[in-house]
């Protein structure tokens, strides 16, 4: 498997410099404050424009990992437009109330983006069964990457499970993200993980409390670029 970077990009401005610090594909979002929602089709429009960089979109309507009917369907109607915007592939993952994973809402937003690739953000990090979320997620149609660190505390805490699921041969689909730091990259390529996630990690600092104020700085990309890169 190739090595991955993606990055998280709000604009055009954070999606050029990740290309330019040598991402390889870009995840986007609006309102980081609510973890990452589906941006405009014009937003999307934009950055195809002027990044060549795959463009996997978020279709997420809230804060949490539950979705309404009227959210789904807003959400499948919003995918013909991204798609024709410059959508290279989707990211979304929703669960139930009793915290496994929907697989109803998540195969009808697979049947609204096919042909094209998706990614299983992290609600299965919040599963009320890991393993069973795991089980029902891997082997759905077109799924590109899942998006985990492992543990809803972030990657720190969800090694052990990462390393778990790279040994049970899911390492190929683990796309590496949520609290990943510099020191864990080695650790994870030793694992057999090939894929990273970052967003904060790259970005200038904002003004207190809002981390995502800054945008996406080139440099701090060619740094992790440098590290995902080692042997």
């Amino acid at each position: 498997m190739t090595k991955l970077l993606e990055v998280i990009a709000l604009d055009v401005r954070d999606a050029v410099a990740a290309e330019a610090g040598g991402a390889d594909r870009l995840e986007i979002v609006s309102d980081m404050s609510s973890g990452g929602l589906t941006p405009s089709a014009e937003t999307v429009a934009a950055i195809a424009k002027e990044c060549r960089l795959p463009q996997m979109v978020m279709l997420r309507s809230n804060a949490g990992f539950a979705v309404t009917p009227e959210e789904l369907d807003r959400l499948r109607r919003n995918v013909r437009e991204l798609a024709q915007a410059g959508a290279g592939g989707f990211v979304f993952g929703f669960l139930t109330a009793d915290g496994s994973v929907d697989l109803a809402a998540t195969e009808a937003l697979i049947h609204a983006v096919a042909p094209l690739p998706w990614t299983f953000h992290r609600a299965v990090d919040h599963a009320a069964d890991v393993r069973a979320a795991w089980r029902a997620v891997r082997l759905l149609p077109n799924l590109a990457t899942v998006l985990t660190a492992g543990s809803a505390q972030g990657v720190g805490t969800g090694l052990g499970v990462l390393r778990g699921r790279a040994e049970a041969g899911d390492g190929p689909l683990v796309l590496a993200g949520g609290g990943l730091r510099k020191e864990h990259v080695p650790v994870l390529l030793d694992y057999g993980v090939q894929a990273f996630h970052v967003g904060s990690a790259v970005r200038d600092p904002g003004s207190p409390p809002d981390r995502w104020s800054g945008p996406v700085d080139a440099a701090r990309v060619r740094d992790w670029r440098r590290l995902v890169d080692q042997e």
